[in-house]
C-alpha cells in the first residue's frame, strides 16, 4: 500500500457530518513486520478524531487517539517543527512511526512553526472531580471526590480503567487544548467510567 488510497483514506469519512477536523497521518517509519502492511509514506485521512479509515489498525488506534483528540481541541507541542503536529509509534513493539497533523477545511495542513522559546516540559496543573455517581464502584469513588494531578504524572492508587479514559483530556489539557463546548473551556464534565457508566468525572486545568 503506497500513499493515501481512497478505499483507506475517504470511503467512510467524505461524508461526515462533524464539527470537529479532519486530521492526516503519515507513516514515517517501519521497523519491523506490520501486521497491516503499513510502509513507509502511507497517508491516512481521519474523518475526524472519532473517524479512523476503514480497516485501520486498532491497536495504533488506541496509541493514536489521545494526540488526535489533543490536537482537534486546539493542543500544540511547541517542540514540533509544526506545533500542530506530533508523531505516534506503534504500541506493538514500535515496528512503525507516523506523524499526525491537523488539516484546515480545505485540507490543508495546519502549520505552526516550532516555538523559538520552548523549554522543555510545562506541566500543568489539573483536577479530577467526581461530578456524578450510581451503583457500584470497586474503588467506592463518590460525588464530590478529588484527586490533583500534576502534568502526565498517573496517580498512586487510582483505577486504571478510569485513568484510561481520563488521560486523553489529561494529555490534551496539558498541551493547551479548550473544550469550546463546555461553558468553562479548560474543562470537560463527560469522563465517564467504561464499567457501566457509573462514575463521571471532570477535569479541570487549574493554570
Amino acid at each position: 500500500m503506497k500513499n493515501c488510497k481512497d478505499e483507506y483514506c475517504k470511503a467512510n469519512c467524505a461524508d461526515i457530518n462533524t464539527p470537529f477536523p479532519r486530521l492526516k497521518l503519515t507513516c514515517i517509519g517501519v521497523y519491523g513486520e506490520c501486521y497491516h502492511g503499513y510502509e513507509v509514506n502511507d497517508e491516512f485521512i481521519l474523518g475526524d478524531f472519532t473517524h479512523p479509515p476503514k480497516h485501520f489498525c486498532l491497536g495504533l488506534a488506541h496509541a493514536l487517539f489521545p494526540v488526535a483528540y489533543a490536537l482537534s481541541f486546539g493542543a500544540r507541542f511547541g517542540f514540533m517543527d509544526n506545533q500542530k503536529s506530533l508523531k505516534v509509534t506503534c504500541p506493538d513493539g514500535g515496528k512503525a512511526e507516523f506523524l499526525v497533523e491537523l488539516l484546515d477545511k480545505n485540507d490543508k495542513v495546519k502549520f505552526i512553526p516550532k516555538d523559538p522559546n520552548h523549554k522543555g516540559p510545562n506541566p500543568k496543573n489539573m483536577e479530577i472531580e467526581v461530578v456524578k455517581a450510581k451503583g457500584k464502584c470497586s474503588y467506592k469513588y463518590k460525588l464530590g471526590d478529588k484527586w490533583q494531578v500534576k502534568g502526565l504524572k498517573c496517580i498512586d492508587g487510582f483505577c486504571g480503567a478510569a485513568w484510561h479514559v481520563a488521560f486523553p483530556a489529561l494529555f490534551a489539557l496539558n498541551f493547551g487544548a479548550k473544550f469550546f463546548f463546555m461553558k468553562d473551556h479548560n474543562s470537560i464534565d463527560t469522563v465517564t467510567c467504561p464499567d457501566g457508566g457509573n462514575i463521571i468525572f471532570k477535569i479541570t486545568r487549574k493554570d
